[in-house]
């Protein structure tokens, strides 16, 4: 693994993706961080998957990841999407090999959604404080015993893991980690960069 400057200390960020990965889930995180390059400079984003060929989404959004397994570069910061395919990939002894090797590497580790299914499955989120959709809960709750399992905040970080609640949630803990990796004035300006300033015109009770 290559050196870290102490201005830059993550320079390399890898997002998982496997087929049925819901796409906001890494998408949101990706437009952040790749925004975030733009302010805070030698930063890097880039998609692995088992294998490097085209793979269809959850929503059926088909993507072409950067690297297989065997390519990756090595990485600072891993972040684990959920959607329906978790459930398969939390049967993969091939991707959580890999998730429980490069997550024992990196500087952060995080998840959203039903990623933090595999985040457990894998080893890192084994004992640990974690989230995941509000309607994942209490699946989590009996898959994960010996986790503890936060239902409401849109993000919980427990030392260098952070899992983030459904979806959009995503893109609330891509910002904090910008924050707190580099500087709320770099997290700020990426908010304002990609427009993000949520206010649902039909917000009601659900």
């Amino acid at each position: 693994m290559s050196e870290r400057s102490p201005r830059n200390p993550v320079q390399q960020i890898g997002i998982l993706v496997f087929p049925d990965a819901e796409e906001l889930d890494f998408v949101g995180p990706w437009e952040v961080f790749a925004m975030a390059a733009a302010v805070v400079g030698d930063l890097r984003v880039a998609l692995v998957a088992e294998r490097a060929e085209p793979l269809r989404c959850a929503k059926g959004l088909r993507v072409l990841p950067d690297h297989d397994f065997a390519t990756a570069p090595a990485l600072d910061l891993v972040l684990v999407p959920g959607g329906q395919g978790t459930r398969a990939e939390a049967e993969n002894p091939r991707l959580l090999e890999w998730l429980a090797r490069t997550a024992a590497r990196c500087t952060w580790v995080a998840s959203v959604c039903t990623g933090s299914l595999l985040l457990h499955a894998a080893g890192p989120g084994r004992g640990k404080r974690m989230t995941t959709h509000w309607a994942f809960v209490e699946e989590l709750r009996r898959r994960a015993p010996d986790a503890a399992i936060v239902a409401g905040p849109r993000y919980v970080r427990d030392g260098n893991l952070v899992t983030a609640a459904g979806v959009s949630a995503g893109i609330d803990m891509a910002l904090w980690l910008v924050g707190e990796i580099w500087s709320p004035e770099a997290a700020r300006a990426t908010q304002r960069a990609i427009q993000y300033d949520p206010a649902p015109p039909w917000t009601a009770e659900v």
